[in-house]
């Protein structure tokens, strides 16, 4: 049973949300913290908890901001004390596409072609159309930095790392071949996609809203690094190490999602690219709370519920697990409960209500 959502007087306070995930504050409960949460499961949730009209983008303005408020109402009512938010500039890929089987769901979900890539030479790099930045439309981004309810704050980023954008231009298997038979050009891909990305994130570090940087970039699976450590640290580190001192430069905090196992390159994470804070916690891997007693002096943890137990387990289960991670996480500090990945479409929506409802409670 759903008790205290959606809040009636909802209170943000993204300073103190971030004063508490630096170390600079020790809250008697952890903040709630997510990374994306699948249409699938807000459009419900919206609907018939908020009694609000959902709007499809349908490419007019009007459309875009009814669909903006809605997203900013879901975060605001669900207690977040920010709105978490990310587009892509454009990056042309391959991608295999099938209908999303999700109970309610009537999308598709895409998966990219790790075969054949858009870029496997020279001539397909002077061809390749690379996104301006001129033509970016980066109108979401002013709208929610303009409407944001008073206490809020936004934490934004590009849709898609470095690493995730190198290994879906190229493919993840030209990728691998690249890196043998001609690193160069793979140095050369992953630098124009870095270079493009300082951009856009010059034009998100002017918004006045904005309390930190929180980019996905996907560099593992389950059991290590998907290209080597060293590879990693020659192309895809140097440009988060740059995205970070930006965010810094803004006195902001850096954070990353990144799923699978990087245990390999964590001590680079932390002390070259400077992260402030992790995102993406599996039990197969290594559990949330194994990985802040190993790492929590150093960043903050951020979420940790993995998706699995919420896709699978019963509310009360969920209520659970969610609450014992806020015991022994929260107590620890620096952390901020949500789920170990996102809530994806296939999460049941009761399930996903039941964690935020303990987190709030």
């Amino acid at each position: 049973m759903i008790r205290h959502i959606p809040l009636a007087h909802p209170r943000p306070d993204a300073q103190q949300f971030i004063d508490a995930i630096m170390g600079r504050a020790h809250p008697s409960k952890p903040p709630q913290v997510e990374y994306l949460v699948d249409e699938v499961v807000m459009r419900p949730i919206v609907t018939e908890l908020l009694g609000r009209t959902w709007v499809d983008p349908d490419g007019s303005r009007e459309a875009e901001k009814a669909y903006l408020d809605n997203f900013i109402e879901f975060w605001y009512r669900l207690g977040y004390d920010f709105v978490r938010f990310e587009r892509n500039m454009g990056f042309e890929v391959g991608q295999i596409l099938a209908a999303d089987t999700a109970p309610g769901s009537t999308k598709q979900r895409a998966w990219a072609d790790e075969h054949q890539g858009k870029i496997r030479s020279w001539e397909d790099f002077e061809r390749y159309p690379w996104p301006r930045i001129e033509d970016v439309d980066f109108f979401p981004y002013e709208y929610l930095n303009a409407h944001l309810p008073d206490g809020m704050g936004l934490m934004l980023s590009h849709a898609g790392g470095v690493f995730e954008h190198l290994s879906r231009i190229m493919s993840y298997e030209g990728l691998c071949l690249a890196l043998y038979d001609d690193p160069d050009l793979v140095q050369a891909v992953a630098d124009r996609i870095g270079e493009l990305m300082v951009r856009f994130y010059e034009h998100l570090l002017d918004l006045d809203r904005v309390i930190a940087i929180f980019p996905g970039d996907d560099m593992g699976f389950r059991t290590s690094t998907l290209v080597s450590p060293a590879d990693l640290r020659k192309y895809c580190l140097p440009w988060h190490k740059r995205f970070a001192a930006m965010t810094h430069e803004r006195g902001l905090p850096y954070f990353l999602h990144s799923c699978g196992n990087l245990e390999e390159i964590m001590d680079d994470l932390i002390t070259d690219v400077s992260i402030d804070g992790k995102h993406s916690f599996e039990e197969a891997i290594m559990p949330v709370q194994d990985f802040q007693a190993r790492y929590g002096q150093r960043i903050a943890v951020l979420g940790g519920l993995d998706v699995n137990i919420l896709a699978v387990s019963s509310p009360e289960e969920v209520r659970r697990h969610t609450r014992r991670l806020m015991e022994i996480c929260g107590g620890r500090g620096r952390f901020a409960i949500g789920s170990g990945n996102s809530i994806p479409s296939y999460v049941p929506v009761a399930n996903y209500l039941a964690m935020v409802d303990e987190a709030v409670a």
